[in-house]
C-alpha cells in the first residue's frame, strides 16, 4: 500500500463514479492569494425590512403571519412553476429543450433573524426536520412530481439572497442529473450485493473510523473518502431508508442532534458562520419500487484555510476533475477535534 496521505493520488466518488484527484504534498505551500476582511455578523432578532420576519411584508406585497415556528410558503420567485405546460421545445435536431414543471418553497427555520441551525436548540431543530418530512410528504401527493430537493444556501458567498436562515424544497417533474448519477450506482451494487450502497459503504467507515465526525444512534456524520470540497461531509442514516417520510419520531430527533453538533463544529473552526450549501438526496417519488435507494445528505462548504480564504473550482477542476490539497482524514481531524459548544456561548 502506497502512503496514501503523502503523494498525490485519484480517489473515485463511489456515489457516481467520479474522480478526484489529491495532493497532499500542496498543503504545505504558502498562501499569497486573495484575503478579504472578516464582516462582521451583528443581526437583531427582528429585522423589521426582512421579507422573511414575522409580521413583515414579502417581496411579492403578502403578509407574513406572526409565526412561532418554521414557516413555510410557495417561492415568491420560483424557479419552477406550477402550472407549466409538458412537453419537448426543440429548436432543431441539435437544439433541444424541455419545459419544466415544478413547486418551490421557501422555509423560515425560525421567527429569529439571527439564529442559524447551530444556533438553534435542538428542540426547535427537530421541527425543522418535522417541517421536511410533512412537506415532502405533502409534495409526493402530485403524481406529477418526480423529484424533491431539500436543501440550505447558508451565507452570501452561496448566493443566499436573504440572511434570515432559511432553506428551500423544489419539487420537479423529472429526476435531476446528480441524483441520476447516485441513482445508477445505487441500483447496480443493490442489484449484485443484495444490499444498499451506503450500507455497505458505512459499515467500512466505521471500521475505519478515520473519517467519522459523529456516530450517533441513528445517524453518522462523515468526510466522505472522495470529498471534493476542503471540509465536505456527509450524513448517513443507519437504517436502509429511501427517504424522509420513513424516518421514525426518534430517527427526526437524533437528526436534529446530528444536525446541530456538526454545523457547530463548522462555525468553531474558523470562528464564523460557516458557510455551505447542503441537501438531501433521498429517493425519487412516484416512479415505482426505489428500494436500492438510500437516505444521505450532503454539506459542499466553501471555506479553506480561514474565514476568508475560500476555494473555488477552477482551471484544471473545471476542465479535467476536481482536485484537493487537504486530504479528507486532515479535514475530519480538524473537523472532529472542533468542540460541541458554539463559539460564541463560549465568548459569552
Amino acid at each position: 500500500m502506497f502512503a496514501i496521505n503523502d503523494i498525490p493520488h485519484t480517489r473515485i466518488n463511489l456515489l457516481t463514479g467520479e474522480k478526484i484527484l489529491v495532493s497532499p504534498h500542496r498543503s504545505k505551500r504558502p498562501w499569497q492569494g486573495q484575503v478579504e476582511d472578516l464582516a462582521s455578523d451583528n443581526r437583531p432578532a427582528y429585522d423589521p425590512k426582512c421579507y422573511l420576519c414575522p409580521g413583515n411584508n414579502r417581496a411579492d406585497g403578502d403578509h407574513n403571519p406572526q409565526y412561532k415556528a418554521p414557516f413555510v410558503f410557495v417561492n415568491d420567485f420560483s424557479a419552477l412553476l406550477k402550472d407549466s405546460r409538458q412537453g419537448e421545445i426543440n429548436v432543431s435536431d441539435l437544439l433541444l429543450a424541455e419545459t419544466a414543471r415544478g413547486i418551490c418553497k421557501v422555509i423560515a427555520f425560525s421567527p429569529r433573524h439571527d439564529l442559524t441551525l447551530p444556533e438553534m436548540t435542538v428542540e426547535d431543530l427537530k421541527l425543522v426536520v418535522e417541517v421536511w418530512k410533512g412537506e415532502f410528504q405533502e409534495l409526493a401527493s402530485h403524481e406529477w412530481i418526480k423529484y424533491i430537493q431539500i436543501f440550505e444556501n447558508k451565507g452570501a458567498i452561496m448566493g443566499c439572497s436573504n440572511p434570515h436562515p432559511h432553506g428551500q424544497i423544489w419539487a420537479q417533474n423529472s429526476v435531476p442529473v446528480e441524483v441520476e448519477k447516485e441513482e445508477q450506482r445505487q441500483v447496480e451494487y443493490f442489484d449484485t450485493h443484495g444490499r444498499s450502497l451506503l450500507s455497505a459503504y458505512l459499515e467500512v467507515e466505521l471500521q475505519e473510523k478515520v473519517r467519522i465526525l459523529i456516530d450517533a444512534e441513528h445517524f453518522v456524520a462523515l468526510v466522505p473518502f472522495w470529498a471534493s470540497w476542503p471540509y465536505e461531509t456527509m450524513i448517513i442514516s443507519k437504517r436502509h431508508v429511501q427517504d424522509i417520510r420513513d424516518f421514525s419520531e426518534l430517527e427526526c430527533e437524533d437528526l436534529a442532534k446530528v444536525l446541530k453538533e456538526l454545523t457547530t463544529k463548522y462555525d468553531n473552526i474558523f470562528e464564523t458562520s460557516f458557510p455551505y450549501s447542503a441537501g438531501m438526496h433521498q429517493a425519487p417519488v412516484n416512479s415505482g419500487d426505489q428500494g436500492f435507494w438510500h437516505w444521505h445528505m450532503h454539506f459542499y462548504p466553501p471555506l479553506l484555510r480561514s474565514a476568508t480564504v475560500k476555494k473555488f473550482m477552477v482551471g484544471y477542476e473545471m476542465l479535467a476533475n476536481p482536485q484537493r490539497d487537504i486530504t479528507p482524514e486532515t479535514a475530519a481531524e480538524t473537523i472532529r477535534n472542533q468542540s460541541n459548544i458554539h463559539y460564541k456561548e463560549r465568548k459569552v
